[in-house]
């Protein structure tokens, strides 16, 4: 069959039952339908090498299996509906593996043309991309190494044993020796009403034996309550970042129905590839001086090469990097809290930008403000609450990690304000949007989270759960998304920078990474959601309407891929020892890495040019 032959009916039917098919209009699947060859292939012959080239068409198993092998291995059996060979085509490189008919097996073939324009639609840029991740894991799980990444993996199946629980009024001594008969680190007390209390060995050191504590005291006495819980569902990267966050080391995992199922530790939860950085945050916590802490810290760099060149996620790479942030300005509070004596108010250092997104990397400032509960004077705690921010922000400083260029400082006064003044102020942003920077400072204020002092909710952030109700604020932060455009044109595909030092070269930063972080800002916000990621607030986008739920996870896959460049080409230059910038050069890049990079370029600006069209109609 060939272009312009006439869709056979059976083969159109095939296709929209599969992806990336089944995310194309009829119209589409039809003509790719119309130009599909058909091809046989005997059980055991090879329908292409691992290294072969010049690979044309890819291939999509129609009936039988296609077993894909490297290097002696079976990675993968295909079944009806799969594709294979769209790497190599794409990339016009050798094939990575063999693909083998694994029985009699019939396949239909699309020729590059034609596959290609499939592959650059939304459905196919996201199925490629997770093909690819797939096809990276089971190489891996091939070859000799760790296992899998438990941060990937639900919670719920990381449990090892049975947990060990008693009632609040055991004594310290039973409880004790229920642990040591399990051989278990930690015992979970039910305290009522659905509260958890849990024991540990480091409470039973501290708050028994150190203390004096009687053995015959009940456990309620020694216990943390309430117990920080998590669902069995809930992926173990996700849950690890929250004990790090929070400092806890152990955590009951509780079904829906409040079934104690077990107990995790930090270490169940840390990958075998991320354990050197656990361990450094240790010595952060243990640092004495600011210069314990520079010697500390000029080893978080070197963390985040071992991590990408273990192939650890780059959303995780990112994600970790961030709380180590947070962990060296803690430490600087601490060291800085212990000179200047106790604070005149309760107060929460927040992290603002793309730390408090956890999405710093290695070229991030480090942007800060800080909220003051009302206690005493204003002037007193602002003025001591300055001096305590301009003494971290130049520890931080010191351990290498800059400042806000634009200012957005807890050194500087105008960002150390109480929190009655925050709310004040965001809610002046939301009533009148048209304010000099008003929408720059919604934007810092939205992304918030609390490092130091209060933990439980985002008060600075969550002022802005009131903007869904303000549809000139929406429309502004629709518009204002929309002011960084991905640079799609020109020079391969590209639009590149004509002029100075990064001539030729494309910002991944302001046009990939911004537009995506921005649009998601503003569906987040539309959807309720403040503080959080970006992949969080575009999963809140797109489960509550606000983005349709396939341009979100466009929008998402395209964040993974272009923020997965950006790190690599930073941890080459930090290898090189040159200036850490958000600049490449396309020309530089592999074909493959090229394609995609043009056609998540393409998918994100297609988004923001349906946003703008709907911005003329929608009154919100």
């Amino acid at each position: 069959m060939t272009d312009g032959a006439t869709a056979p009916p059976e083969v159109t039917r095939f296709l929209r039952e599969h992806p990336p098919f089944d995310g194309l209009d009829l119209g589409e699947v039809e003509r790719v339908a119309a130009s599909v060859e058909v091809e046989f292939h005997r059980a055991g012959t090879s329908i292409f090498l691992e290294g072969a080239e010049q690979i044309e068409h890819l291939r999509v198993v129609r009936r039988g299996a296609v077993e894909i092998i490297h290097g002696g291995h079976v990675l993968d059996l295909l079944g009806e509906g799969e594709l294979f060979g769209h790497a190599a085509m794409l990339s016009g490189l050798p094939t990575g593996f063999e693909a083998r008919a694994a029985e009699d097996t019939l396949c239909y073939r699309i020729g590059s043309g034609i596959a290609r324009e499939l592959l650059s639609a939304p459905a196919g840029l996201r199925y490629v991309a997770r093909s690819l991740a797939k096809a990276e894991a089971e190489l891996y799980a091939t070859s000799p190494g760790p296992p899998s990444d438990p941060s990937t993996q639900p919670v719920g199946s990381l449990i090892r044993g049975t947990p060990v629980v008693c009632e609040p009024e055991t004594p310290i001594r039973d409880a004790a020796q229920m642990m040591t008969a399990a051989s278990a680190t930690s015992l979970v007390v039910d305290v009522g009403d659905g509260t958890l209390g849990i024991l540990t060995d480091r409470d039973l050191r501290t708050r028994v034996v150190a203390s004096g504590m009687s053995f015959d005291a009940p456990v309620s006495a020694a216990i943390s309550a309430p117990a920080f819980t998590s669902r069995p569902d809930r992926l173990g990267g996700e849950v690890l970042l929250e004990m790090l966050d929070r400092g806890f080391r152990h955590l009951p995992v509780v079904s829906g129905t409040g079934e104690i199922l077990g107990v995790l530790e930090d270490l169940d939860l840390i990958a075998i590839e991320t354990r050197s950085s656990f361990f450094l945050r240790q010595r952060i916590a243990r640092a004495d001086s600011v210069g314990e802490l520079k010697v500390a810290a000029a080893e978080l760099r070197p963390s985040v090469v071992d991590m990408h060149e273990a192939r650890v996620n780059s959303a995780n790479i990112v994600a970790i990097y961030s709380v180590e942030i947070d962990a060296l300005t803690r430490r600087l509070l601490e060291l800085a809290l212990a000179t200047a004596g106790e604070p005149p108010a309760e107060f929460a250092w927040l992290a603002l930008g793309s730390v408090a997104r956890r999405e710093a990397v290695l070229s991030s400032d480090v942007e800060s403000a800080i909220a003051w509960f009302a206690n005493g004077s204003d002037e007193e705690a602002r003025a001591y609450l300055h001096r305590l921010g301009q003494e971290v922000v130049a520890g931080l400083e010191a351990c290498g990690f800059s400042p806000d260029p634009n200012g957005a400082s807890a050194s500087n006064l105008p960002f150390v304000r109480s929190l009655q003044s925050w709310q004040n102020a965001g809610r002046s942003w939301i009533a009148d949007p048209t304010q000099d920077k008003a929408l720059v400072l919604t934007s810092l204020l939205v992304d918030s989270r609390p490092v130091w002092g209060v933990h439980k909710g985002t008060p600075v952030a969550d002022t802005f759960r009131l903007a869904p109700t303000n549809p000139a604020l929406l429309r502004m932060l629709a518009r204002f998304a929309l002011s960084h455009r991905p640079p799609t044109g020109f020079f391969r595909g590209f639009v590149v920078e004509h002029t100075g030092e990064h001539r030729g070269q494309l910002d991944l930063k302001l046009g990939g990474i911004q537009p995506i972080v921005d649009l998601a800002r503003w569906a987040g916000i539309a959807a309720g959601v403040t503080s959080g990621s970006t992949a969080e607030r575009l999963r809140a986008a797109g489960a509550q309407g606000t983005l349709p739920a396939a341009e979100a996870e466009t929008l998402e896959d395209a964040l993974d891929l272009i923020e997965t460049l950006r790190l690599g080409h930073q941890v080459e230059q930090l290898r090189a020892g040159v200036p850490l910038d958000d600049h490449v050069n396309p020309a530089t890049l592999s074909s493959l890495t090229r394609s995609h990079l043009r056609e998540a370029f393409r998918a994100v600006a297609s988004i923001q040019k349906r946003v703008a069209a709907e911005l003329e109609v929608r009154t919100w």
